[in-house]
């Protein structure tokens, strides 16, 4: 029998318990093995990049230990490849060890839009770019389930700041909504087919969007046919009962048995169906049937066959973005040095709940010697921490004096990115770039080997002759990319993200924001549709590589929604191009950017040898969501399609005439209100522009002293008592920024909301403390005091009672 037949044998009190989680990472387990009724618990965990399973202590922001696993490249370098077939390879060795570990649902992967390159989680997302997120992410979903457990697509939807993650609200158009931040998990969902999907922590135009009827009902299940598990992000729950009713499964972490009680109680009253507890339960224990056997099972897996994979995954990934008199591969015939401490101490992924404890990892310092190179030496150059040390430049500048070519490893540390914490500067640490003019000032042949998650400020790219951006490239890094700079394998990855030349630059500048309300102003003008548009320069655009190889393009043709080009490797050296397909309608009657990326594909070439491409282009290419008939429209007429290296570098286009869809254009009467997003110019947005293109007027969300106000805003309350949390919390944050590696665990308090006290506690707190809690802050000194302990003991009481009966 499948569990799934189980659900008429079980209790209203059993199917409301099943629907939150049973410990930090596990489902809650029903009745007995053996019994006639026995829903077995299922495995959660982390793992984006590589399983966090933690088989001790467990928690949720990677500061306990867990067991080894293999690290791959983060989403940031992954979509570098623009390789379906390598992000599907990775998938299936994530699924092996998913499995092998017994875990059955692996929470990734993570592909939300790079709004602002400041997100402290950049890394863990694929790109700016809906459409190339979205089918990287399909592929990895794909390799994940094909080991019998379960992918868990994240943080749906809307989701692009850490900075009170938990309490902000998305203001964001409906047109921008669908095209850009549905987009790619509308791909995920319809090509990937994940058996569950994670919510997000914020409100999206003022419904949480754990509880979002039109996103969870009418997009997720009814237009996009989803009919899976939705989980909370862990204490993303604000409301439970609204979360059942609108399309939530399941409630993370471990609530405890108060959140049954809540659900029970709403359906005895009336105000939430048996109904609607019956279909989550039904999509849980579906899970649980999909993914149960594969996790029980534990199979075997090499972990040196990953190993492999992962550099790989390393040597695809890794973008060459300046080789200046053919600089790269090296000269075997001249020697090298390497100067920075990432050479010595690689760092390869980022900090939080993504952090795996690797099977092991390459150095670049071993690395090297296994070649034939002329090795001179390491020196350390600079402190993690940007503490200016003299002594380290001086070591490396006689170093740098005596060798040929200076491999120079700089990059961003692990304080710069983060979950649960955004940067504040796109620049790099200045003791690093005292260390870059100094050993400049020396020896002219520098190449630097670049380790960050997002894009950097490159103010120095005039004193260096080649730069690899290696991203995070995970446990086979450092042997990938001594196979890169010797030329024994050519890169090929291109950027899936805008390297803009200064942060003030970028088109969103009102980041992060400290209040509530988050507002989408720039509308569908993110990454390159805004540069692109209005023509900013930027450091490297979007879809920007170069190669040992050079490549041409030519008679590119369109036929059935399809592209061919023909590509010839015009070089000596065997190579793979990425060829991109964008595109573009002039004097467009609906605003649009001026190219989006409709299609690509990569092309392996020998020296000489020309290949015909096809690349389909995506289904939307020509559409636009159309706010009145609630749906994607074609406006016909004329259209470009380009062939490019990169969304500047246009190599062959076609004009072609595409049928338009009878729709009227739902702007026509705003159009002078409209007229930044005609033209792109959407730094400066006026809120009577911003609410043209809302379709309604703006009222801001106050804040107030609710459930919901953050424990780094609680100084702001009434209670004396809180008013010390709130001063003892600042003093502790203040400390983590200035920190080498920031304190998770402040950083999500200092955001974390009231009532997630009330989702994360085992089951110590439950909803009806958190209510005394926040009378206590209104100022209720005495009755907020007293009201939070007797519900803390009814809570134990009860919670003790119904176990008993489960």
């Amino acid at each position: 029998m499948s569990y799934t037949d189980m659900i008429d044998q079980l209790t209203l009190e059993q199917k409301c318990a099943l629907l939150a989680g049973g410990t930090t990472f596990g489902s809650r387990e029903i009745g007995k093995e053996g019994s006639d009724v026995h829903i077995p618990a299922i495995l959660f965990s982390d793992g984006p990049n590589g399983l966090r399973h933690q088989s001790g202590a467990a928690d949720h922001l990677g500061l306990s230990g867990s067991d080894p696993a293999t690290c791959f490249p983060t989403a940031s370098a992954t979509a570098s490849s623009w390789d379906e077939e390598l992000a599907k390879e990775i998938g299936e060795a994530l699924g092996e060890e998913t499995a092998g570990q017994g875990v059955s649902v692996l929470l990734g992967p993570g592909f939300n839009m790079k709004r602002n390159p400041l997100c402290g989680r950049n890394f863990e997302y694929f790109s700016e770019d809906p459409y190339l997120a979205g089918k990287i992410a399909a592929s990895m979903i794909r390799g994940i389930q094909s080991r019998g457990v379960s992918a868990c697509p994240k943080h749906f939807a809307v989701n692009s700041q850490e900075t009170r993650r938990m309490a902000t609200n998305s203001v964001v158009d409906e047109r921008t909504f669908h095209e850009i931040y549905l987009r790619a998990f509308e791909i995920a969902v319809k090509e990937g087919h994940p058996l569950a999907i994670m919510s997000s922590y914020n409100l999206i135009n003022g419904v949480y969007a754990n509880e979002d009827k039109e996103l969870l009902i009418d997009i997720l299940r009814k237009d996009w046919g989803f009919d899976q598990a939705v989980v909370t992000d862990w204490g993303g729950s604000n409301s439970h009962v609204e979360g059942v009713r609108n399309g939530s499964t399941i409630e993370m972490p471990a609530p405890g048995l108060g959140s049954a009680r809540e659900l029970i109680k709403a359906v005895n009253n009336g105000t939430l169906s048996e109904d609607d507890v019956n279909a989550r339960v039904k999509e849980l224990l579906t899970l649980i049937d999909k993914t149960y056997p594969a996790a029980a099972e534990k199979p075997s897996y090499s972990e040196e066959a990953h190993h492999e994979t992962a550099e790989k995954a390393a040597l695809e990934c890794a973008v060459l973005l300046k080789n200046e008199d053919n600089i790269l591969p090296l000269d075997p015939n001249k020697s090298v040095c390497l100067i920075g401490d990432f050479a010595e101490t690689p760092r390869f992924q980022g900090s939080g709940s993504s952090v795996v404890n690797a099977t092991k990892y390459d150095q670049l310092t071993e690395e090297i010697k296994k070649t034939n190179l002329t090795y001179t030496g390491f020196a350390k150059g600079f402190m993690r921490d940007g503490t200016k040390d003299d002594s380290l430049i001086n070591e490396a500048k006689a170093l740098a004096q005596k060798t040929d070519t200076v491999l120079l490893c700089l990059g961003l540390t692990e304080s710069s990115e983060s979950e649960g914490a955004d940067r504040t500067t796109m620049r790099l640490e200045e003791n690093q770039i005292d260390l870059l003019k100094a050993i400049a000032s020396v020896n002219k042949n520098i190449v630097v080997l670049f380790v960050s998650g997002s894009p950097v400020e490159l103010p120095f790219m005039d004193d260096v002759k080649g730069f690899l951006q290696c991203y995070l490239a995970g446990q086979g890094g450092a042997s990938a990319f001594v196979k890169l700079i010797t030329g024994e394998v050519n890169p090929s990855g291109k950027l899936a993200e805008t390297w803009p030349v200064s942060c003030s630059d970028v088109p969103v500048q009102d980041y992060p924001v400290q209040e509530t309300d988050v507002l989408y102003k720039e509308g569908p003008y993110i990454g390159y549709r805004y540069y692109d548009t209005v023509n900013k320069p930027v450091r490297f655009p979007f879809g920007y590589g170069l190669s040992y190889s050079t490549f041409n393009y030519e008679n590119m043709q369109y036929a059935g929604n399809a592209v061919s080009v023909d590509i010839t490797n015009t070089s000596e050296v065997d190579g793979t191009e990425i060829v991109q397909v964008y595109a573009s309608k002039e004097n467009a009657e609906v605003f649009r950017p001026k190219k989006t990326l409709a299609g690509f594909g990569r092309v392996t070439l020998k020296a000489h040898e020309t290949r015909t491409v096809i690349i389909d282009l995506d289904d939307r290419a020509f559409q636009y969501w159309n706010v009145d008939t609630n749906r994607f429209e074609t406006e016909g007429g004329t259209w470009t399609l380009s062939a490019a290296a990169s969304v500047e570098d246009v190599r062959d286009t076609v004009e072609i005439h595409i049928e338009g869809s009878s729709a009227s254009n739902p702007y026509a009467e705003k159009r002078s209100a409209l007229e930044p997003y005609y033209t792109g110019n959407i730094l400066n947005v006026s809120m009577n522009s911003f609410e043209a293109l809302l379709g309604h007027s703006y009222e801001k969300t106050e804040k107030k002293i609710d459930e919901n106000t953050t424990f780094g805003d609680v100084c702001h309350g009434r209670s004396p008592i809180f008013w010390i949390v709130g001063k003892v919390i600042a003093a502790l944050k203040k400390k983590s920024d200035n920190a080498e590696k920031p304190d998770l665990n402040i950083l999500f308090i200092y955001n974390m909301p009231l009532r997630a006290m009330g989702k994360m506690t085992n089951g110590v707190v439950n909803m009806e403390v958190v209510k005394g809690l926040v009378l206590e802050l209104k100022g209720f000194w005495i009755i907020g005091l007293l009201y939070a302990l007797t519900a803390l003991i009814v809570n134990a009481i009860q919670n003790k009672v119904m176990e008993s009966r489960l």
